[in-house]
């Protein structure tokens, strides 16, 4: 007798990236090695070291087929594996009689439970990554066969997913993740959103023993298993409703942006480095408006020095040729720590010693990189920006030390040229009182710690993250007043948050008198689309 097809069941989960899916459920198990028996110390930490040193290769090998975001990522999980600090506890465990497998378990699952209970949402998010070692290693220590790629052509179900799991995926159009743990803020889901998947986290124990189909929303966090005729059918109709809005998108991506009565908008892109404009066309943008420059800076790697840094300015310059280049300094702290550099065991880094106080207090670090920018600001129209600016003492200070490197260089007959100097507003204190910075070249608008340091509300803890959801008016009323302040001061300003990628928003916010948004690559044809829709004081069909 045929088992009869299980009801329509709905679960809720959080969105982690957005987008609809419909398709066949993909389940993948969560790994488990087989154990070894206890050996000889020196065989075992042999054993464990050469397993180290495979799972290494193999991150290696997956980070040349990978470009930006996700290289990003196994580069910094190869840094955690080369850490002595992970492997030395294994490797003491073995010397007292421990099996290499049931070392590194007991090692690693330690630093696993303190992160996964870390205060920090940015630690708890990077537990996913020590999983992802942690069963790496594992398997090569027992001979486990390392999983094939796999083709995901439904919606992916899991417990969770790592950042190299997600990387080794062939994700066809249509594919999608339902999570019954995982973060918004996990390396998977950064790489989710990047790739355009749609991924919904965090919906508990997932009943999908039966359910052959569902249908997800990445950004309500919805998920339907077993979805009905009707479910289908509006999902078809978003589907094709989707590509329609695509075709749109691309076509405006290709104009300049205007508002719908004519008035020219500036969108530029942000960047995380230079490998990421190998898919940008610079043609589709006014520049770019924030290339986030401590992501060159591995924790635990060396820091990148000045020759370094200067390649990398350097190459944005050449892409932008004639368009602007604003290029932050290291904004480091926070939920970037770099050992050795950032403050260790603040109670609240983030409102501790990040970005520009960290680097007045670290002028030997900060030294080299404005050297850096200066040799970079002689091949094009570079602006630099500083990060977690409080007070105009702190841009006073840098413009000292700018000189200072200037006049370093020219000593020694490197050629170079003064950027100009603006400042990151995103701290409450320096909207507030934005007309004091008459010295600064321009304005950009962080909305993302502004919202977060008005509203008294981590963007990253679920209970209190609707306060920082849309544009509150809080927000909304500082963004003016700084656009104001901008205006009597005679200084540009422009808005480089997640606000400006934003379609929804964009309406309050051309409302403040903003008329420049640096917007994420995938969000330019939208942001444009939206913008061509709009116009000064009132809008025209949905944005």
């Amino acid at each position: 007798m045929q088992t009869p097809a299980p009801a329509k069941l709905e679960l809720t989960g959080r969105p982690a990236a957005p987008g609809s899916a419909l398709g066949p459920i993909v389940e993948i198990a969560t790994p488990r090695p087989g154990k070894r028996a206890a050996g000889d110390p020196a065989h075992e930490s042999a054993a464990l070291l050469a397993a180290i040193g495979g799972a290494m290769a193999e991150i290696d090998a997956l980070s040349t087929k990978i470009k930006g975001t996700g290289a990003d990522m196994l580069e910094f999980q190869s840094a955690m594996l080369a850490d002595d600090a992970l492997h030395a506890p294994a490797l003491a465990d073995i010397a007292g009689g421990a099996p290499a497998d049931a070392a590194w378990l007991g090692a690693v699952g330690a630093q696993i439970e303190e992160y996964q209970a870390a205060g920090d949402a940015y630690f708890r998010a990077r537990a996913s990554d020590l999983v992802d070692l942690r069963d790496r290693v594992l398997r090569r220590l027992n001979g486990v066969t390392r999983p094939t790629q796999l083709a995901v052509t439904g919606i992916l179900a899991a417990d969770d997913l790592t950042p190299s799991q997600f990387l080794e995926a062939d994700w066809t159009e249509g594919s999608g993740i339902m999570l019954a743990a995982g973060s918004s803020a996990s390396h998977a889901a950064v790489l989710a959103r990047a790739r355009g998947v749609p991924m919904v986290v965090g919906l508990g124990h997932l009943p999908i023993s039966g359910h052959e189909m569902a249908m997800i929303d990445g950004a309500s966090g919805k998920v339907v298993l077993s979805p009905g005729a009707g479910e289908q059918a509006l999902y078809a109709s978003y589907r094709a409703g989707a590509e329609a809005r695509r075709q749109i998108e691309r076509a405006a991506s290709a104009k300049p942006a205007t508002t719908r009565d004519g008035t020219p908008i500036s969108v530029l892109v942000n960047i995380a480095g230079p490998a990421d404009l190998a898919m940008i066309d610079p043609t589709t943008c006014d520049g770019i408006g924030l290339f986030r420059t401590e992501l060159m800076f591995r924790d635990g790697k060396p820091l990148p020095d000045e020759e370094t840094q200067y390649r990398a300015y350097r190459g944005c310059l050449e892409w932008a040729g004639e368009r602007p280049v604003t290029i932050r300094t290291l904004d480091i702290g926070g939920d970037k720590p770099i050992r050795g550099l950032t403050v260790a065991g603040e109670s609240n880094p983030f409102l501790g010693t990040r970005g520009i106080r960290l680097m007045l207090m670290r002028p030997d670090i900060f030294r080299v990189q404005l050297r850096a920018l200066a040799r970079a600001a002689v091949h094009g129209q570079l602006k630099v920006m500083l990060p977690m600016v409080t007070l105009p003492a702190e841009l006073d200070e840098t413009q000292r030390l700018l000189e200072d490197a200037i006049a370093g260089l020219a000593r020694e007959g490197i050629a170079s040229r003064r950027p100009h100097i603006g400042i990151m507003v995103e701290v409450p204190a320096a909207a507030i009182m934005a007309g004091s910075f008459a010295s600064a070249a321009f304005f950009s608008i962080g909305s993302n710690d502004l919202t977060q340091y008005v509203m008294a509300a981590s963007r990253d803890t679920p209970a209190v993250a609707s306060l920082n959801e849309g544009a509150p008016d809080a927000v909304i009323r500082l963004i003016a007043e700084t656009v104001a302040a901008a205006g009597a001061l005679g200084i540009d300003v422009s808005l480089c948050g997640d606000m400006a990628s934003d379609s929804r928003l964009l309406e309050p916010l051309l409302a403040t008198g903003l008329r420049s948004f640096s917007v994420a690559p995938a969000a330019l044809g939208r942001v444009k689309a939206a913008l061509s829709r709009l116009a000064i004081g009132g809008s025209d069909g949905q944005a």
